[in-house]
């Protein structure tokens, strides 16, 4: 049996870097059944898409025609030019209380020049080849973000859900609770009806009819009880005067050094939430597709769609992680889904315009509040307290200084707390063994336990061993995962040996968790080999167990697992492997 070590491959020139993910399809061959599997599943995507992007517009202090035109002409650059194969671009949730700040601080103007500054950073990092970096932010520090706007977006919310009178609502957490409180007398009952009622449509159909679109069926739902019944409740009609029924002609924003100076660094939070947030998406994809994204052209695309978003009057584009699962689930072959998503939406503006106005304000809130549900990650929660009181830290202080504090406040002192608690680790895995000799002497070959050697080891392709290395940690996930994602249909088994990792993370053992989930999948046996007793634990918090993967102690017994099953199932020996 050979022995090899994984290593990454010479870098890629800039063209195959930096070509769209649509000009890889277009060459894989693309006709009528492609197009109509995108035209399906671009369809479906739009129809989430439409009160979602009206209702983070409004959440952030835009208006609901900005929403879409940030769908529309982003969604379409970011499918055009982007390195994944099923990223949906537009408005996102995570970005309401970045972009709400900075309306409420430099204005509309304001924000559109963030934008677009934004855009040119985000090309910039691309075209830099930065965007691996991106992939070393620590899995906790993701979930605490994430549940921390979660309950931002949901504290906004609360005046349109409540139907509250309130005419200076402030920003911050601490202030906006008293603020709500105190204008409780002001609770229209029919808002709340309407957005109770939202919400449980939305929930009904998601258990009963999942297929059927329920955040648009709510809100037309409710638009037409507002109609026929006259309620008593604000719309879009009586707040922003309707949505205009076409794009608006583009223009650049207004620039000058003393703006750009005042603006950056909310251009800064953009750049970076944007980034962390597209690329978190791609992985999603990634993971649900078995593809590969290319982060750097992706950076690039996201780039571009936030210089033509605010080129049109809209605000920060980002990967969306929902809707771009929806687009996977619906069947969507490539980009032209995305693209074709963004046509469905302009088609809406076009045709359906006036009917936007019905919409209440507390059913897109009700929207909203159940987005911001779906976004805390309960499991993964769960898994990092389980995991100990390092990574449940992280999460911790993530979670809070989004909430009370900043976003990118955040995310540095997450990822300088992960960075810490691995030095930490790293410190007690190292140890001094006295006496060991620099060159190991020779020993006889009954000195260690050896299993039985069968003469075709090396060369069966069914199973495939991997061996890693060192500390698999956050910083070397995005390397070791690009390796451990080629998992060929033809393998019946995948070895993955830990007997020389002295450490591992909650961002490393959810790598391995995806990879697990990918290869039950594909029907491949996957064995974890060699793990600590300290591994083992994080294992088994991560889920990582039977029936989902194998333990053994050692390769060989491995081995000799797979090969009882296969004489089992097919009553021949299956030879062993080769080490890739």
């Amino acid at each position: 049996m050979k022995d090899q070590t994984t290593r990454q491959s010479d870098a890629p020139d800039f063209a195959g870097l930096f070509t769209p993910k649509l000009v890889t399809v277009l060459r894989e061959g693309y006709g009528l059944a492609q197009l109509r599997a995108d035209a399906i599943a671009g369809l479906t995507v739009a129809i989430v898409a439409l009160p979602l992007s009206m209702a983070i517009a409004i959440a952030s202090g835009a208006t609901p025609a900005q929403g879409l035109y940030t769908a529309i002409v982003g969604g379409f650059l970011v499918s055009l030019l982007g390195g994944s194969r099923f990223q949906i671009g537009g408005p996102a949730g995570a970005f309401i209380v970045l972009v709400a700040a900075t309306v409420a601080q430099h204005g509309m103007e304001g924000l559109i020049l963030a934008t677009f500054l934004s855009g040119l950073m985000l090309a910039l990092v691309g075209f830099l080849r930065l965007g691996t970096f991106i992939k070393f932010i620590p899995f906790p520090v993701t979930v605490g973000f994430t549940a921390g706007i979660a309950v931002i977006i949901f504290a906004s919310q609360v005046r349109e859900l409540f139907g509250l009178t309130l005419e200076n609502e402030p920003g911050e957490l601490l202030g906006k609770v008293p603020a709500l409180w105190d204008a409780r007398a002001s609770l229209t009952p029919a808002a709340l009806g309407v957005a109770v009622t939202t919400v449980a449509v939305i929930l009904g159909l998601r258990r009963w009819r999942p297929h059927w679109p329920g955040m648009l069926i709510a809100v037309g739902f409710a638009a037409a009880a507002t109609a026929l019944l006259t309620l008593p409740v604000q719309t879009i009609g009586s707040k922003f005067g309707g949505i205009p029924s076409s794009l608006p002609a583009p223009s650049l924003p207004s620039l000058s050094a003393e703006t750009v100076l005042a603006i950056l660094p909310a251009a800064i939070s953009f750049t970076l939430l944007g980034a962390i947030e597209s690329l978190l998406s791609a992985v999603v994809a990634d993971g649900m597709t078995g593809r590969r994204h290319r982060s750097n052209c992706e950076l690039v695309a996201q780039g571009a769609a936030n210089i033509g978003s605010s080129l049109f009057g809209g605000f920060c584009v980002t990967g969306t992680i929902a809707r771009t699962a929806t687009n996977v689930r619906a069947g969507a072959h490539g980009p032209v889904a995305g693209m074709l998503h963004a046509a469905f939406l302009f088609l809406f503006m076009l045709v359906a315009a006036p009917l936007a106005s019905y919409i209440p304000l507390a059913a897109l809130a009700g929207v909203l509040a159940v987005v911001a549900w779906n976004m805390i990650e309960k499991s993964a929660i769960a898994i990092l307290i389980r995991s100990g009181w390092g990574e449940a830290t992280v999460l911790g202080a993530t979670f809070f200084l989004t909430i009370f504090r900043d976003l990118t406040e955040a995310i540095v002192v997450g990822f300088a707390l992960g960075a810490v608690l691995f030095i930490h680790r790293m410190s007690r895995a190292t140890d001094v063994v006295t006496g060991g000799a620099f060159v190991r002497h020779d020993e006889p070959d009954t000195a260690h336990p050896r299993g039985e050697y069968h003469e075709d080891q090396a060369q069966n392709p069914d199973v495939v061993i991997y061996r890693i290395t060192g500390a698999l940690f956050f910083g070397a996930t995005a390397s070791i995962g690009s390796v451990l994602d080629r998992i060929q249909d033809a393998h019946k088994a995948l070895i993955v040996d830990f007997s020389s990792v002295p450490f591992l993370d909650s961002t490393g053992a959810n790598m391995i968790e995806g990879l697990a989930r990918n290869a039950q999948k594909q029907g491949v046996a996957l064995w974890l080999t060699g793990a600590s007793r300290d591994n083992r634990r994080i294992f088994a918090a991560h889920g990582l167990k039977h029936p989902l993967v194998n333990h053994a102690t050692s390769v060989d017994e491995a081995l000799a697992q797979v090969r009882k099953a296969v004489l089992a199932d097919q009553g021949s020996v299956m030879p062993a492997s080769g080490i890739a």
